[in-house]
């Protein structure tokens, strides 16, 4: 009887292990084997996360793989180490940044075209605030041709011919149109760093504000300003 006992255990902890082993079997069935593609996409979103709370240099290589859920090698291969990663999060959000503000420069008169380019970078700002967080902060690979500076200047081109059509047809210097461009947009920039932590007022109201204080300026311009103050030079 002892030994039906026995034999009736042991049959039942080998059915258990079979179970378990199959069902383990199942779920590496289940999952899928992601392609090189799908990987490099993976660990991009997750650098985009880190690097947006915790800046490049608090973010490392280790952390990026154990959020894949891979060794350091595989983050080695698809970028060549952290920088590698980070210069390719920084050109994506700088793309989609320019493209969102020269896309929505579609109007025909300019305080609206000012209206347009202040939406554009707002939005920009509430949909991909990860992205407008790893732009405006500084780090090691983010260089003259990478940097949130550059980018402004990116769009204050898109918007110099604009300003130059309005300075001729108004008796101005449309030589000029560069300086006024990279002004108002890095106007419109800094105030948008700002409102990225406070969030009011509304976007919408932040942008008439924005588009008041840029385009009054703008209509009340004199031809060729004088200083006031002694210093002349």
């Amino acid at each position: 009887m002892m030994g039906g006992v026995a034999t009736d255990s042991n049959t039942s902890g080998d059915k258990a292990r079979a179970a378990r082993a199959s069902g383990s079997g199942t779920r590496r069935a289940r999952r899928v084997r992601m392609t090189g593609k799908e990987r490099r996409e993976q660990l991009l979103d997750i650098g985009r996360t880190l690097f947006a709370q915790r800046g490049f240099e608090g973010t490392s290589v280790e952390e990026i793989a154990a959020k894949a859920g891979v060794s350091k090698p595989v983050v080695y291969e698809h970028f060549g180490g952290k920088e590698g990663l980070y210069a390719v999060v920084v050109d994506r959000e700088m793309r989609r940044l320019l493209d969102m503000v020269t896309g929505a420069l579609t109007a025909g008169h300019p305080r609206e075209l000012l209206e347009q380019a202040a939406f554009a970078l707002l939005d920009y700002i509430e949909a991909y605030t990860d992205g407008f967080r790893i732009l405006v902060r500084d780090s090691p690979v983010a260089q003259s041709t990478g940097s949130f500076a550059s980018l402004i200047s990116d769009i204050a081109t898109q918007v110099e011919d604009i300003l130059g059509l309005e300075f001729k047809a108004r008796g101005f210097d449309p030589k000029l149109a560069p300086l006024y461009a990279q002004a108002l947009v890095g106007m419109v920039a800094l105030t948008g760093q700002w409102w990225l932590d406070v969030r009011r007022p509304k976007k919408a109201e932040v942008a008439a504000h924005l588009v008041n204080l840029a385009w009054h300026g703008l209509d009340g311009l004199e031809p060729r300003p004088r200083l006031i103050g002694h210093r002349k030079s």
